[in-house]
């Protein structure tokens, strides 16, 4: 047998992240792979799920449901996911047509839930070659009734949440640094909105935007050199991008109109943000080098906000304000934008087919965690009066 392991990821500072340690072991050497269209608008996968109980199965049943899954009897399944959550999780998938069995494996080394997070990872890669979202994180702003909120990082479903932020103070847009343990993020803290660089594993921040005016929505670029901000300190909120520690910042627009929400493009060619033309709020893009700026066109809908590019580089989710506030989708060129789902601030994860977001709940803001290919939604449990702004860990 073969061991594999999934390495932890542990911070100091006043937060404690679980990215634990798993051994598993293989049952079989072999996995066949069956690749499934990963085309919007496709029908749910079709598995039933014997032998999990307690948290074992509600970790197996989110993880898949918002990967394109959905859970039948065992004679209607595509496939069959068989095994046990009682002690360590353990478990087999089999095709019922061909009644070939795609793995069979057992988890050792860390809680029930993190075992149930990998298996779910596992099954999902198993069986459309895509990896899995059950071991991300994400990181949000949590909002407790009469206070200013606080930046949090947790589970990509809400759990293990720990604060990474103390200021009693208004606190924005969290981003993550792709691939590192680092988030960027607004605090009024120091009485103006300035954007700081937090490191998760040693605790230790640093300012990296402190101008007179509006300093907000840092964005990093794929390879973590350069963040993209909004900047007002030449009047208007506008484009501007800098080195990673905060040196030499650039202005890439100079539109009299209020500019917010830049995103990279996974190339890091591009940057992605909304604007006004004509008075009218767009999406548009400027190169990350500077140079003319192009409108993104998102036929059917207004006002677009919040933009972010997909990792494979074909999609844009934004939010649109019609009225109500919708998630939203448009081709990365732009073009014909389908609404999703009621709700604010869409993020994507990894695979590029899962976004989480923000929505009402009567005067409260909640998490959710959307597959878009399906239109398959699950709330998150909140975790304060209002939570908000999430971004997910790439």
């Amino acid at each position: 047998m073969k061991n594999k392991i999934i390495h932890s990821i542990k911070t100091s500072l006043p937060i404690f992240l679980a990215f634990v340690a798993l051994n598993f072991c293989r049952a079989q050497e072999e996995i066949n792979i069956t690749q499934t269209g990963s085309f919007f608008g496709q029908k749910p996968i079709p598995v039933s799920l014997e032998g999990f109980t307690g948290e074992g199965a509600e970790v197996l049943k989110f993880d898949l449901y918002v990967q394109g899954f959905s859970f039948v009897t065992p004679d209607l399944a595509q496939y069959r996911i068989s095994g046990s959550s009682v002690g360590n999780v353990s478990g087999y998938v089999t095709d019922r047509i061909s009644r070939q069995t795609k793995f069979s494996r057992s988890y050792t080394g860390a809680s029930p839930r993190r075992q149930a997070h990998a298996f779910a990872d596992d099954i999902v890669f198993a069986i459309t070659g895509k990896k899995g979202i059950g071991q991300t994180k994400i990181a949000f702003k949590a909002q407790a009734p009469g206070g200013e909120g606080e930046i949090y990082v947790s589970d990509f479903d809400g759990h293990n949440a720990q604060a990474v932020t103390h200021d009693n103070a208004i606190v924005a847009a969290p981003a993550w640094v792709p691939g590192r343990l680092g988030l960027y993020y607004t605090s009024y803290q120091p009485g103006n909105p300035d954007i700081f660089y937090h490191n998760l594993s040693t605790g230790q921040r640093r300012v990296i935007a402190r101008f007179s005016g509006l300093n907000t929505s840092a964005a990093v670029s794929p390879d973590g050199t350069r963040v993209a901000m909004i900047l007002s300190r030449s009047g208007s909120p506008n484009v501007w991008v800098c080195n990673a520690d905060g040196t030499d910042f650039k202005q890439l627009t100079t539109s009299p109109e209020d500019e917010s929400s830049p995103c990279w493009s996974p190339d890091g060619q591009w940057i992605c943000f909304a604007t006004k033309l004509r008075s009218r709020r767009v999406l548009a893009k400027v190169p990350a080098g500077g140079g003319p700026v192009q409108r993104i066109p998102t036929s059917g809908v207004s006002n677009p906000t919040d933009p972010d590019w997909s990792p494979d580089g074909k999609w844009i989710a934004f939010t649109s304000q019609m009225g109500d506030f919708n998630i939203c989708i448009v081709p990365a060129g732009g073009g014909m934008a389908t609404v999703l789902v009621p709700g604010q601030h869409p993020s994507w994860s990894p695979n590029s087919r899962t976004l989480v977001l923000n929505h009402a709940t009567g005067y409260r803001q909640s998490l959710s965690v959307l597959d878009v290919m399906t239109k398959q939604v699950k709330d998150i449990g909140r975790i304060s009066g209002n939570d908000s702004q999430p971004a997910w860990a790439k």
